[in-house]
Protein backbone atom coordinates (compact mmCIF):
# COMPACT_ATOMS: atom_id res chain seq x y z
CA UNK A 1 0.00 0.00 0.00
CA UNK A 2 1.37 3.42 -0.92
CA UNK A 3 1.55 6.18 1.65
CA UNK A 4 -0.92 9.04 1.53
CA UNK A 5 0.00 11.88 -0.82
CA UNK A 6 1.33 14.88 1.10
CA UNK A 7 0.44 18.02 -0.82
CA UNK A 8 2.94 20.72 0.11
CA UNK A 9 2.52 22.97 -2.93
CA UNK A 10 -1.09 23.28 -4.12
CA UNK A 11 -1.80 26.33 -1.96
CA UNK A 12 0.67 28.35 -4.03
CA UNK A 13 0.58 26.68 -7.43
CA UNK A 14 0.62 30.03 -9.24
CA UNK A 15 3.65 31.24 -7.29
CA UNK A 16 5.37 27.92 -7.84
CA UNK A 17 4.82 28.21 -11.59
CA UNK A 18 6.06 31.81 -11.67
CA UNK A 19 9.13 31.70 -9.46
CA UNK A 20 10.61 28.21 -9.59
CA UNK A 21 13.77 28.16 -11.75
CA UNK A 22 14.01 26.20 -14.99
CA UNK A 23 16.25 23.21 -15.60
CA UNK A 24 19.20 23.42 -18.02
CA UNK A 25 18.46 22.37 -21.59
CA UNK A 26 21.75 20.47 -21.76
CA UNK A 27 20.48 18.02 -19.16
CA UNK A 28 17.64 16.89 -21.41
CA UNK A 29 19.88 16.51 -24.42
CA UNK A 30 22.17 14.35 -22.31
CA UNK A 31 19.28 12.17 -21.13
CA UNK A 32 18.07 11.76 -24.70
CA UNK A 33 21.54 10.59 -25.71
CA UNK A 34 21.22 7.71 -23.23
CA UNK A 35 17.92 6.45 -24.66
CA UNK A 36 17.64 4.01 -27.53
CA UNK A 37 14.14 5.18 -28.50
CA UNK A 38 12.52 8.61 -28.15
CA UNK A 39 8.84 7.90 -28.49
CA UNK A 40 7.48 8.59 -24.99
CA UNK A 41 8.80 10.12 -21.79
CA UNK A 42 7.05 10.21 -18.41
CA UNK A 43 7.70 13.28 -16.26
CA UNK A 44 6.50 12.17 -12.84
CA UNK A 45 5.42 14.80 -10.27
CA UNK A 46 5.63 17.36 -13.04
CA UNK A 47 4.58 20.32 -10.88
CA UNK A 48 4.29 23.26 -13.24
CA UNK A 49 5.81 21.13 -16.05
CA UNK A 50 9.26 22.73 -16.23
CA UNK A 51 10.90 19.41 -17.09
CA UNK A 52 8.06 18.21 -19.32
CA UNK A 53 8.31 21.30 -21.52
CA UNK A 54 12.00 20.56 -22.10
CA UNK A 55 11.40 16.91 -22.83
CA UNK A 56 9.13 17.61 -25.82
CA UNK A 57 12.22 18.77 -27.72
CA UNK A 58 13.53 15.19 -27.63
CA UNK A 59 10.50 12.87 -27.38
CA UNK A 60 7.45 12.51 -29.56
CA UNK A 61 5.13 12.47 -26.57
CA UNK A 62 5.45 13.42 -22.91
CA UNK A 63 3.12 12.13 -20.22
CA UNK A 64 3.24 14.65 -17.36
CA UNK A 65 1.62 13.49 -14.14
CA UNK A 66 1.16 15.05 -10.72
CA UNK A 67 -0.90 14.02 -7.73
CA UNK A 68 -1.91 17.67 -7.25
CA UNK A 69 -4.80 18.75 -9.48
CA UNK A 70 -3.90 22.39 -8.72
CA UNK A 71 -0.41 21.93 -10.10
CA UNK A 72 -1.75 20.31 -13.27
CA UNK A 73 -4.28 23.13 -13.67
CA UNK A 74 -1.48 25.72 -13.42
CA UNK A 75 0.72 23.99 -16.02
CA UNK A 76 0.63 25.70 -19.43
CA UNK A 77 -0.86 23.58 -22.23
CA UNK A 78 1.64 22.49 -24.84
CA UNK A 79 1.47 20.31 -27.89
CA UNK A 80 2.60 16.72 -27.30
CA UNK A 81 2.29 16.98 -23.49
CA UNK A 82 -0.41 14.75 -22.02
CA UNK A 83 -1.22 16.12 -18.55
CA UNK A 84 -2.75 13.74 -16.01
CA UNK A 85 -3.58 13.84 -12.32
CA UNK A 86 -2.02 10.64 -10.98
CA UNK A 87 0.07 9.43 -8.06
CA UNK A 88 3.69 8.58 -8.71
CA UNK A 89 3.09 5.04 -7.52
CA UNK A 90 -0.03 4.52 -9.69
CA UNK A 91 0.54 6.30 -12.97
CA UNK A 92 -2.01 4.51 -15.15
CA UNK A 93 0.60 4.24 -17.92
CA UNK A 94 0.69 1.05 -20.00
CA UNK A 95 3.26 -1.66 -19.32
CA UNK A 96 6.61 -1.03 -21.03
CA UNK A 97 5.17 2.17 -22.44
CA UNK A 98 7.92 4.75 -21.95
CA UNK A 99 11.56 5.25 -22.92
CA UNK A 100 12.46 7.67 -20.13
CA UNK A 101 11.17 8.47 -16.64
CA UNK A 102 12.15 11.77 -15.02
CA UNK A 103 11.55 13.02 -11.49
CA UNK A 104 12.64 16.59 -10.80
CA UNK A 105 12.87 17.70 -7.15
CA UNK A 106 10.18 15.29 -5.99
CA UNK A 107 11.56 11.78 -5.37
CA UNK A 108 11.91 12.48 -1.64
CA UNK A 109 8.12 12.61 -1.28
CA UNK A 110 7.45 9.18 -2.78
CA UNK A 111 6.84 5.73 -1.39
CA UNK A 112 10.08 4.55 -2.96
CA UNK A 113 9.41 0.81 -3.07
CA UNK A 114 6.02 1.30 -4.73
CA UNK A 115 7.34 3.94 -7.12
CA UNK A 116 10.27 1.83 -8.25
CA UNK A 117 7.90 -1.07 -8.89
CA UNK A 118 5.83 1.27 -11.05
CA UNK A 119 8.93 2.49 -12.91
CA UNK A 120 10.05 -1.04 -13.72
CA UNK A 121 6.54 -1.77 -14.98
CA UNK A 122 6.21 1.22 -17.32
CA UNK A 123 9.80 1.49 -18.59
CA UNK A 124 10.78 -0.40 -21.70
CA UNK A 125 13.64 -2.88 -21.26
CA UNK A 126 16.79 -0.80 -21.32
CA UNK A 127 14.81 2.38 -20.68
CA UNK A 128 16.23 5.16 -18.53
CA UNK A 129 15.18 6.70 -15.22
CA UNK A 130 16.68 10.03 -14.14
CA UNK A 131 16.02 11.76 -10.82
CA UNK A 132 17.51 14.99 -9.60
CA UNK A 133 17.30 17.51 -6.80
CA UNK A 134 18.73 20.85 -5.81
CA UNK A 135 19.20 22.42 -2.40
CA UNK A 136 20.20 25.99 -1.56
CA UNK A 137 20.79 28.61 -4.20
CA UNK A 138 24.04 30.56 -4.53
CA UNK A 139 24.10 34.29 -5.26
CA UNK A 140 26.86 36.23 -3.49
CA UNK A 141 28.90 36.04 -0.25
CA UNK A 142 26.93 38.89 1.34
CA UNK A 143 23.54 37.35 0.48
CA UNK A 144 23.97 33.59 0.84
CA UNK A 145 24.40 33.59 4.66
CA UNK A 146 21.08 35.43 5.10
CA UNK A 147 19.27 32.75 3.08
CA UNK A 148 21.17 29.98 4.88
CA UNK A 149 20.01 31.31 8.26
CA UNK A 150 16.43 31.40 7.00
CA UNK A 151 16.68 27.81 5.82
CA UNK A 152 18.59 26.27 8.73
CA UNK A 153 17.53 28.39 11.72
CA UNK A 154 14.22 30.18 11.20
CA UNK A 155 12.57 27.34 9.27
CA UNK A 156 14.22 24.37 10.95
CA UNK A 157 11.03 23.21 12.69
CA UNK A 158 8.89 23.64 9.58
CA UNK A 159 10.71 21.48 7.05
CA UNK A 160 9.24 17.98 6.62
CA UNK A 161 11.61 15.13 7.41
CA UNK A 162 11.73 14.13 3.73
CA UNK A 163 13.71 17.31 3.05
CA UNK A 164 16.77 15.64 4.57
CA UNK A 165 16.99 13.46 1.45
CA UNK A 166 17.45 16.61 -0.63
CA UNK A 167 20.14 17.93 1.70
CA UNK A 168 22.08 14.71 1.17
CA UNK A 169 21.77 15.06 -2.60
CA UNK A 170 19.76 11.82 -2.95
CA UNK A 171 22.99 9.95 -2.32
CA UNK A 172 21.53 7.81 0.46
CA UNK A 173 18.30 6.97 -1.34
CA UNK A 174 17.99 3.39 -2.67
CA UNK A 175 18.18 3.34 -6.47
CA UNK A 176 17.69 -0.19 -7.82
CA UNK A 177 18.70 0.44 -11.43
CA UNK A 178 21.88 -0.11 -13.41
CA UNK A 179 23.72 3.16 -12.71
CA UNK A 180 25.04 5.58 -15.28
CA UNK A 181 28.43 6.91 -14.18
CA UNK A 182 30.07 9.34 -14.38
CA UNK A 183 27.35 11.96 -14.92
CA UNK A 184 28.32 15.42 -16.19
CA UNK A 185 27.78 18.36 -13.85
CA UNK A 186 24.63 20.41 -14.44
CA UNK A 187 23.24 23.46 -12.67
CA UNK A 188 20.18 25.64 -12.95
CA UNK A 189 20.74 29.34 -13.49
CA UNK A 190 18.62 32.47 -13.34
CA UNK A 191 19.06 36.23 -13.53
CA UNK A 192 16.94 37.76 -10.76
CA UNK A 193 16.13 41.04 -9.10
CA UNK A 194 15.21 41.24 -5.42
CA UNK A 195 11.48 40.70 -5.98
CA UNK A 196 12.21 37.50 -7.91
CA UNK A 197 14.24 36.17 -4.99
CA UNK A 198 11.54 37.07 -2.46
CA UNK A 199 8.90 35.41 -4.61
CA UNK A 200 10.98 32.25 -4.87
CA UNK A 201 11.60 32.07 -1.12
CA UNK A 202 7.87 32.43 -0.59
CA UNK A 203 7.29 29.17 -2.51
CA UNK A 204 9.27 27.14 0.03
CA UNK A 205 6.91 24.70 1.73
CA UNK A 206 8.44 25.51 5.12
CA UNK A 207 7.70 29.21 4.63
CA UNK A 208 4.07 28.44 3.86
CA UNK A 209 3.88 26.12 6.87
CA UNK A 210 5.32 28.75 9.21
CA UNK A 211 2.80 31.32 7.98
CA UNK A 212 -0.06 28.87 8.53
CA UNK A 213 1.19 27.92 11.98
CA UNK A 214 2.30 31.27 13.41
CA UNK A 215 0.85 33.95 11.14
CA UNK A 216 4.37 35.27 10.65
CA UNK A 217 5.90 35.55 7.18
CA UNK A 218 9.65 34.92 7.58
CA UNK A 219 10.37 36.29 4.11
CA UNK A 220 8.84 39.64 5.07
CA UNK A 221 11.03 39.63 8.17
CA UNK A 222 14.07 39.32 5.90
CA UNK A 223 13.13 42.35 3.80
CA UNK A 224 15.45 44.80 5.57
CA UNK A 225 18.64 42.70 5.87
CA UNK A 226 18.17 41.15 2.45
CA UNK A 227 17.51 44.53 0.87
CA UNK A 228 20.61 46.00 2.50
CA UNK A 229 22.76 43.15 1.21
CA UNK A 230 21.25 43.22 -2.28
CA UNK A 231 21.51 46.94 -2.98
CA UNK A 232 19.34 48.42 -5.73
CA UNK A 233 16.27 46.12 -5.72
CA UNK A 234 16.03 46.42 -9.51
CA UNK A 235 19.59 45.20 -9.97
CA UNK A 236 19.72 41.71 -11.47
CA UNK A 237 22.10 39.14 -10.08
CA UNK A 238 23.08 35.67 -11.37
CA UNK A 239 21.65 32.82 -9.27
CA UNK A 240 22.71 29.16 -9.48
CA UNK A 241 21.53 25.83 -8.07
CA UNK A 242 23.88 22.84 -8.59
CA UNK A 243 21.92 19.68 -9.40
CA UNK A 244 22.37 16.29 -7.72
CA UNK A 245 21.50 13.65 -10.30
CA UNK A 246 21.09 9.88 -10.37
CA UNK A 247 20.48 8.00 -13.61
CA UNK A 248 19.96 4.33 -14.25
CA UNK A 249 18.88 1.79 -16.84
CA UNK A 250 15.97 -0.58 -16.47
CA UNK A 251 17.61 -4.04 -16.62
Amino acid sequence: MTKQFKDHFSKDSAGYARFRPGYPSGLFGYLASLCRDHQTAWDCATGNSQAARRLVDHYGRVIATDASSSQIAAAPPQENIDYRVAAAEQSGIADAGVDLVTVAQALHWFDLAAFYTEVRRVLKPGGVIAVWSYNLLKIAPEIDPIINRLYHDTLEAYWPKERQRVERGYGAIPFPFTPVSPIPGFAMAADWDLSDLSGYLGTWSAVQRMIQTTGVDPVEQLAQPLGAAWGDPQMRRPVTWPLSIRIGYNP
